[in-house]
């Protein structure tokens, strides 16, 4: 299938089906005359891409980890790579880390917000952007 059907079978722009192949997500034939040629394993492929991603994985580690699923009943499920299993806990520490960063941060924007809200008393609600 050319990249057209591609994007219809996944709902993936174009742009971001070379994206991935840029980084050495998606391996599609080339023909003679240039054109990409994707099977169905890419579909499956993206599928598994824009789960990992949903996951919050960044693509280096999608790379690594995407020979290492594959699809059972429809679903995407890790094959038992030696490294599957400590890459995703790495990422799930990661992920986790910077939660907690966030929460600390808006901790502390919470903080001096309501510091400045105090000091100044009854602050108007935020005027309404103008219109185009």
């Amino acid at each position: 299938m050319r990249i057209g059907e591609l994007v219809g079978a996944t709902g993936v722009s174009r742009r971001l089906l070379r994206y991935y192949e840029d980084q050495g997500l998606l391996h599609p034939a080339r023909l003679a005359n240039g054109y990409r040629e994707y099977t169905d394993a890419d579909v499956t492929a993206v599928r598994h891409i824009r789960a990992l991603l949903t996951a919050g994985l960044p693509t280096t580690t999608i790379a690594q980890l995407l020979p290492c699923v594959h699809d059972e009943e429809g679903r995407m499920v890790p094959s038992s790579c030696p490294t599957t299993i400590a890459r995703l806990r790495q990422e799930q520490s990661r992920i986790t880390g910077a939660i907690t960063r966030l929460r600390t941060a808006q901790q502390a924007l919470d903080s001096i917000l309501a510091t400045a809200l105090h000091r100044l008393g009854p602050v108007p609600a935020d005027p309404a952007p103008p219109r185009a």
